[in-house]
């Protein structure tokens, strides 16, 4: 990813730094954004906007022990912004319609994918944020709650009833 220099530049170790922990999270961060938000285009804005804060903040960040847990309550954050901006009627399923081929030519295991994909796609935003932290990325109860600052009994009832509604969706989808 390329990253717009900015009017201040870091210090050469706090650049160094910062390198690094773009090499570390930089894909986490863009696998998390676009379970998050279905569309790649948006998924990579996010991915830019998490990484412009974190160089921002790296001066403040230096005391906090887990940089990670930082990224994934700030990734969380843009994506529901950027749900919050979309327009209410935006099409979720046109970057599966227009870039995969038809299901004949997938094998089973990629149309599951795709399937489960434009089923979470379908959930609330906090069931989808809970089982893409949860489920996916395999977060412990207590880390998801923090970085998407709730209790972690409500996490726990995002996670249930999203998985109830993916049972629901899938289960509609097959003939």
């Amino acid at each position: 990813m390329q990253i717009v220099e900015l009017a201040i530049p870091l210090p050469r170790a706090e650049a160094a730094s910062f390198e690094r922990l773009l090499e570390l999270h930089e894909r986490q961060v863009a696998r998390i954004a676009y379970r998050l938000l279905g569309r790649s285009d948006e998924a990579q804005d996010a991915t830019q906007e998490v990484f412009l804060r974190l160089y921002r903040n790296l001066g403040a960040l230096r005391s906090q022990s887990d940089v990670g847990a930082w990224l994934y309550r700030v990734t969380v954050n843009v994506c529901r912004d950027a749900l919050r901006r979309r327009p209410p009627f935006l099409d979720l399923h046109r970057d599966f319609a227009s870039a995969s081929p038809t299901p004949e030519h997938l094998s089973e295991a990629e149309q599951q994918k795709r399937i489960l994909a434009d089923a979470i796609q379908q959930l609330t935003h906090q069931e989808r944020e809970c089982i893409t932290l949860h489920d996916i990325e395999g977060l412990p109860t207590r880390e998801v709650a923090a970085i998407v600052r709730c209790a972690e009994v409500t996490v726990r009832s995002h996670l249930s009833s999203g998985r109830a509604h993916l049972r629901d969706i899938i289960l509609r989808r097959r003939p």
